[in-house]
């Protein structure tokens, strides 16, 4: 079994559970993937498999990369992505896998790229208390002190200060899967997944079943 899939977000939405509460979940297109090479132990040292989705246009690719992709049928892919694998044999190059290596109840974790926001502050990026807006503050939203005085004076390392803001990896983890549409290639996890609508995103099994 394979560890995982590529997908893409679509957005988020609402279900009605069978007990009638509300449950937001947010729509995954998840693969076709397509198997672009497979690795074991005795080549690679390692039992993977690497998979491309995401259509791109043939002459937005290099040539080496034309080459390599062109053992699994010359289809060009936006994003090429490992995932382990427990048997790299049961796997062969062109393979296509689609959502239905999900089921609905398990678990999931599903791994994104946040929002970039651009050069933010204390109050934006940490969610830090602003100072007073009356009777003559000065320091609205500023950092304040960050020095130590005489000892050690210097600024302590990991000091949360303004800075670029987003943008980077993030996993949410134990996701429930509510529901699967494995003919629209969809399944539905319930809660928010980092990243921005149509951002590329690795959904991951908790374990391999």
């Amino acid at each position: 079994m394979i560890r995982g899939l590529l997908g893409k977000k679509l957005g988020m939405m609402g279900l009605f559970a069978p007990g009638g509460e509300h449950v937001p979940v947010t729509v995954l297109e998840v693969g076709p993937c397509v198997v672009t090479q497979v690795k074991t132990k005795a080549t690679d040292g390692y039992d993977a498999i690497q998979v491309g989705f995401g259509a791109k246009k043939a002459s937005r690719v290099n040539k080496p990369i034309a080459g390599h992709l062109a053992k699994s049928g010359g289809r060009a892919f936006s994003v090429l992505r490992e995932f382990s694998v427990e048997d790299p044999t049961a796997y062969e190059v062109g393979q296509t896998i689609t959502a239905d290596l999900f089921y609905v109840g398990e678990k999931v974790d599903v791994a994104g790229t946040t929002k970039g926001r651009g050069f933010a502050g204390t109050v934006k990026r940490y969610g830090f208390h602003r100072g007073p807006m009356t009777h003559g503050g000065m320091s609205k939203r500023r950092t304040g002190s960050i020095g130590c005085s005489a000892w050690p004076s210097k600024v302590i390392r990991g000091k949360k200060m303004p800075g670029h803001y987003g943008d980077a990896r993030k996993t949410v983890r134990n996701l429930e899967v509510v529901d699967v549409r494995a003919d629209q290639n969809l399944i539905l996890v319930k809660g928010a997944v980092p990243g921005a609508k149509s951002g590329v995103v690795e959904v991951l099994k908790l374990k391999f079943q």
